[in-house]
């Protein structure tokens, strides 16, 4: 059984708890406390292998973003969720790149809260140019109607494993500490 350490990273409000504990649990937590930093583990099976996640929670408040240097850099996977924080996501891609340096890193663009359409700021289509532009996956989620919670989780497996295969045609991919 494959162990893989994920790091939820996205501005505060945007449902990365809701997403987690959805995942975890099986439920919907309508009000939930501000996370400073909160562990789960759960496992799941993809594509047919046993695999065990182990989920950092990351705060989404400006007041610990020095923190998110280390979380970064002890995971190995990224769910990058918005909603009408659009713009804080450049940054912290920006930031991932900067401390993970030469490694690839898998992240997965997310726009949570698909459930709520009426009240949407950020169009499907900004989230595929902005994963286009990074070369990473984007998909839209809902915490409170289960919608694509599982199959966001099992991708970030997948990005993960995908991430740890050499690419010949990468110089760098010599000198990565690829595990």
């Amino acid at each position: 059984m494959w162990a893989y350490k994920v790091v939820v990273l996205g501005s505060w409000g945007v449902g990365k708890s809701a997403l987690t504990v959805q995942l975890v649990t099986g439920t919907f937590i309508e009000k939930y406390d501000p996370t400073i930093k909160d562990f789960y583990r759960k496992e799941i099976e993809v594509d047919s292998l046993p695999s065990v996640l182990e989920i950092l929670d990351t705060a989404g408040t400006e007041q610990l973003a020095s923190m998110q240097d280390l979380y970064i850099k002890n995971g190995q996977g990224y769910s990058l969720v918005n909603q009408q924080s659009f713009q804080d996501i450049k940054p912290m891609q920006d930031q991932i790149i900067r401390v993970k340096r030469y490694e690839k890193v898998p992240v997965i663009l997310v726009g949570n809260k698909v459930d709520l359409e009426s009240e949407r700021e950020v169009s499907s289509n900004e989230g595929l140019t902005l994963a286009e532009e990074w070369g990473c996956p984007f998909m839209e989620t809902s915490a409170k109607s289960k919608t694509m919670v599982g199959e966001l989780f099992a991708e970030t497996v997948r990005q993960m494993n995908y991430a740890t295969q050499p690419d010949t045609d990468d110089p760098c991919c010599s000198a990565c500490n690829i595990q």
